[in-house]
């Protein structure tokens, strides 16, 4: 009996003893924070309903949601993307004379601009969408709140302004894909866009 439980003893002791030394190893590298898995689906597209002043064509994969913003105006919409926590508000305004245009454009200016806190670069571009619409667009790199930001207006009837934002706390290298995914349709967004009036 005494040399049974001595030899448990020796066994419980030599277990012990090489679990200490195998976990005290020196070449122990703690893991980097993993990165999200982003899912993005093939774009598909539907069109929005007859009841705005404005059309385009947006993600199937979106839902189209009322602007719910203390601000919010009529015609103001959200489109959001539950896969990825992405968020296009866009806010429509009807311009009645070309000070109402200016103040509108230059409201446009400011939002974008009060990111430079925040952003590495702004670089705006002027483009010509594939119907003939001209619109401005700004990218916005680093950490900011909204990676990309649209204006279109005919400058007589319509003005249209559009921010992408995504609900996360994950820093922009890391949604970097999904940037690039909103992008892009964003961009069949406006290349889409028609004014009713």
């Amino acid at each position: 009996m005494y040399i049974q439980r001595r030899l448990l003893f020796s066994l419980v002791l030599l277990a012990s003893l090489a679990g200490i030394l195998t976990a005290c190893q020196q070449d122990y590298t703690p893991k980097p924070l993993g990165y999200n898995r982003l899912n993005l689906p093939d774009p598909s597209y539907r069109v929005l309903p007859d009841s705005l002043p404005y059309t385009f064509e947006y993600s199937d994969h979106a839902k189209l949601l009322d602007d719910t913003s203390a601000i919010s105006e009529r015609f103001w919409i959200e489109i959001y993307y539950p896969e990825i926590k992405a968020n296009v508000h866009i806010t429509y305004k009807p311009i009645r004379n070309k000070k109402m245009l200016k103040e509108f454009l230059d409201d446009s200016y400011t939002l974008t601009a009060k990111h430079q806190i925040k952003a590495y670069a702004i670089n705006e571009v002027i483009s010509t969408t594939s119907r003939g619409k001209t619109a401005v667009i700004a990218e916005l790199e680093g950490d900011v709140p909204s990676q990309f930001q649209f204006t279109l207006t005919d400058s007589s009837r319509n003005f249209l302004r559009g921010a992408l934002y995504f609900n996360t706390k994950v820093a922009n290298d890391s949604l970097a894909p999904a940037i690039e995914y909103m992008k892009k349709d964003i961009m069949h967004m406006i290349n889409t866009l028609e004014w009713k009036n």
